[in-house]
């Protein structure tokens, strides 16, 4: 028996971002040859119950994201060590900086996915990017293990650090529901797009927006839009169009799957961050998928969907699309999401590294 800690999320049972649905579904679908420890902020959970999906539950009273994320990670590093585990799982980077210290204090395997570039994310100053650029550069160094999500990330650690890294992605089989399982109905109209992210400059929202705009067809568009000035002011200016409609975030996955289910095809903005859970999620659906043209992103759809690069590629692609049937065909991105993005398959990846 293993015993595994993981370290790095908001915690489970998921319902916040890609890494909590992530250590859920490692939960869900580990071998009976581990024991799993995850450490949550118990400032998200009201009831803090012991255990979920077989996993030792340990409360931190900090929050796991913004500027207490580091204290959290560090925290949780240093109970781990009492735990006597024989892996540590790091999700993240911005608790590395004294991963050093902490390799000296246990002979435990250290394992950890740097995420997708952190440090080039658009949101941060130039102070915060300089100190995630350490982070994961002492991380890297001092694991036993690295894991990227996205080959675009795996050649880059090459590159920079001369350190080769497991290649891992996410599932998104979770997105798809068998019929049995799905206890309501939506009566969504098959006429629309469906576009799904943070609201973020770096995810192309405003272009995707803009380009809709000029256009006759829907699309509906799932995000934070109150996160943010940047989001409330995207909202203020496009809710007026009565072909856009801008959506709070949606957490009930049978409502997620009949937006998904019912869209005629998918919209993905994303330019940073290796491979995106909400795009492996959606090529589960068989609908054309139009990503933003970027080594990540085809990379994860191995260069079978249709990607743009502006405004005016997009709404070209759009009209072939609708008026002409052309450009991209939804059953490849399916295929592809069986044979790789599944969550039984990352799981069994995942205890092969430890």
């Amino acid at each position: 028996m293993k015993k595994i800690a993981i370290i790095g999320t908001v915690g489970i049972p998921a319902s916040y971002g890609g890494f909590e649905t992530l250590v859920e579904n490692l939960t869900r679908y580990n071998s009976s040859g581990v024991e799993n420890n995850v450490f949550c902020s118990s400032f998200h959970y009201k009831s803090h119950q012991k255990k979920h999906n077989g996993a030792r539950l340990i409360y931190i009273p900090l929050k796991a994201n913004g500027w207490q994320s580091i204290a959290y990670d560090i925290i949780s590093l240093a109970y781990s060590i009492f735990l006597k585990p024989d892996v540590i799982l790091i999700l993240g980077v911005s608790g590395c900086s004294f991963l050093p210290f902490f390799k000296l204090l246990t002979r435990a395997k250290f394992i950890t996915n740097i995420d997708g570039l952190e440090w080039r994310r658009d949101k941060w100053n130039s102070k915060v990017k300089r100190f995630l650029k350490f982070s994961e550069k002492i991380a890297v160094q001092y694991s036993d293990v690295v894991i990227t999500d996205n080959e675009a990330i795996s050649e880059y650690v090459f590159n920079e650090y001369n350190k080769d890294s497991r290649v891992i992605a996410y599932g998104g089989d979770h997105a798809w529901l068998n019929t049995e399982d799905v206890f309501t109905t939506r009566n969504y109209k098959s006429d629309y797009y469906l576009s799904v992210c943070r609201i973020e400059p770096e995810n192309n929202v405003e272009l995707i927006l803009k380009t809709f705009s000029k256009l006759k067809y829907k699309i509906k568009f799932i995000g934070n839009w109150n996160g943010s000035e940047f989001g409330k002011k995207l909202r203020l200016h496009y809710s007026n169009y009565p072909n856009i409609e801008m959506i709070d975030p949606i957490y009930d996955l049978q409502q997620l799957f009949h937006l998904r289910n019912n869209c005629i095809g998918y919209i993905h903005g994303h330019s940073a961050g290796g491979t995106n859970p909400s795009l492996v999620e959606a090529m589960h659906f068989s609908k054309p998928i139009f990503a933003y043209d970027c080594k990540f992103n085809r990379y994860t759809t191995e260069n079978e969907a249709c990607y743009f690069s502006n405004e005016s590629d997009l709404a070209e692609k759009i009209i072939m699309h609708c008026e002409l049937s052309l450009g991209v065909s939804g059953t490849k991105m399916k295929e592809i999401a069986n044979q790789k993005y599944t969550w039984r398959r990352i799981a069994e990846m995942y205890e092969d590294c430890y």
